[in-house]
């Protein structure tokens, strides 16, 4: 029997038990545990070099930072937030949620262009499952038949110590991942200063970051391929977006049909089969256990593991690549090119003015924000023919820099302002400072029981840096 003969006979052997058994549930509903097959090829190795790029950014940027802040950090607790260095605050909050659904249609417009690509190259979850945890599994359990048979198997000596080898590593994996994500939280000085004073110090912090590892944990031991097929709502999104138009993984079925086993030396054209051989093998390295010959299917992830098994078939017994490739519905059945519709056309004009709208509210959001409201239940005195108001203010700086402030009225003019303090405010960068100021003018000159007032803050070289329109007070007054 020759070399060629034997590859396609243990492709056939290997895969006997899994014929008509695909899918994560078996006939009567139950789970049924996926032991997809160590993939290698061209996309892999894309997917690979992808990942590890990925991995270096989330576990490096906590440790980044620009101008002295964080990078990225998005701490709820105190209500602080880092951009690319840039702080934000609620008074922003506006600009994070315009940014959130700006996210949302980047992901769909790339859904309608190039199906589910996020999910297969850069989504958390199939990142951390098929690029960490899968190749640890890998690593101690072996590859998929070694699995099979592990699990298969009496609880003796070796497999109570592959599972517990692998259980453990995945909890330290867990919490490591639990460690960087709160990271992003509350920035990686607390978390190591939490770590140095213990559990004692930090009780309900320490519970937090092992209830994450334990979530963490539980999504890739046992939940895993489940979060996309059941849990995400993106991959129901999907069936919405996409159509005859959109790049996927699609296997030829015009070309592959009718499928049948390989045998040497046979002219299949002649003999009206398709360049399928049937060996499974793309099915067997699915991580979501669907085979891809059914069809597009809600389960595939885009992984493009498929694709590395079946080239690696068609190479073996010397029929061309890309049975299974990316393309298009239109271009499986019709043999047409790839167009650029005028759905994607409209998405991507949406998509550029909300990205082009996000960057001038960032742009334009200023350095200094203030405000100057009147304490609940005040009203105005009169003294020495003055009326006089009394404001809170609260100064918010924006920038890294310090700056020095003054506070003027702007409209109407012979205001009069006493400081509770220093009249020149130093206020440091990223600081929120409150005070309070009395505000008089002349009793001629407030004409109505309620005047519009603009009151200004400028820096020290004079230039207005923010502004607040209010109403000052006065006494009520009859017009005759």
């Amino acid at each position: 029997m020759s070399a060629e003969s034997n590859n396609i006979k243990s492709l056939e052997i290997e895969n006997e038990d899994f014929r008509n058994s695909v899918g994560t549930m078996d006939e009567t509903g139950k789970r049924k545990w996926i032991f997809p097959r160590k993939p290698k090829g061209k996309y892999t190795n894309y997917r690979n070099y992808t990942s590890y790029a990925l991995l270096a950014l989330f576990f490096g940027l906590p440790f980044l930072k620009i101008n002295n802040n964080p990078f990225f950090l998005f701490n709820v607790i105190d209500g602080k937030f880092f951009i690319i260095g840039q702080p934000f605050y609620l008074q922003d909050f506006f600009i994070l949620a315009l940014g959130a659904v700006t996210s949302v249609i980047f992901v769909m417009l790339f859904t309608v262009v190039f199906g589910r690509i996020f999910c297969g190259w850069l989504c958390p979850q199939t990142l951390f499952m098929e690029m960490v945890f899968r190749k640890i599994e890998y690593w101690i359990e072996g590859d998929r038949n070694k699995q099979m048979k592990l699990d298969r198997q009496e609880w003796d000596a070796e497999k109570i110590r592959k599972r517990i080898t692998k259980w453990s590593v995945f909890i330290l994996i867990s919490m490591v991942i639990s460690t960087f994500m709160f990271m992003y939280i509350v920035g990686y000085e607390q978390v190591f200063q939490i770590m140095i004073e213990g559990p004692a110090e930090h009780p309900l912090k320490f519970v937090t970051m092992i209830f994450f590892t334990m979530t963490f944990y539980f999504v890739f031991a046992w939940l895993r391929e489940q979060v996309c097929t059941l849990v995400c709502p993106y991959g129901r999104l999907q069936g919405v977006l996409i159509d005859k138009q959109t790049i996927n993984v699609y296997y030829d079925f015009k070309r592959g049909e009718g499928r049948s086993k390989w045998r040497n030396n046979e002219d299949r054209k002649a003999a009206g089969k398709g360049d399928c051989i049937d060996c499974n093998q793309c099915v067997v390295v699915c991580p979501t256990g669907i085979d891809i010959r059914h069809g597009q299917q809600l389960e595939c992830v885009n992984c493009t593991a498929c694709i590395d098994a079946c080239d690696e078939v068609m190479d073996k017994v010397g029929l061309p690549k890309g049975l299974i490739r990316y393309a298009t519905e239109s271009e499986i059945e019709n043999r047409e090119k790839f167009k650029f519709t005028s759905r994607m056309k409209a998405t991507t004009a949406i998509l550029a003015l909300l990205v082009g709208f996000l960057g001038f509210l960032m742009y334009d959001r200023g350095s200094m924000e203030a405000k100057f409201i009147k304490p609940a239940g005040s009203t105005f005195f009169i003294k020495d023919g003055k009326i006089t108001n009394t404001f809170i203010y609260t100064l918010l700086n924006k920038s890294n820099e310090k700056k020095t402030l003054t506070i003027k009225v702007i409209a109407p003019d012979n205001a009069e302002i006493t400081y509770f303090g220093p009249e020149k405010i130093i206020l440091k960068g990223d600081q929120i400072l409150k005070g309070n100021i009395n505000i008089s003018f002349p009793e001629d000159k407030i004409k109505f029981s309620k005047q519009n007032m603009v009151i200004g803050v400028f820096d020290e070289k004079g230039e207005l840096v923010d502004s607040f329109d209010t109403t000052f007070e006065g006494p009520f007054q009859l017009a005759l």
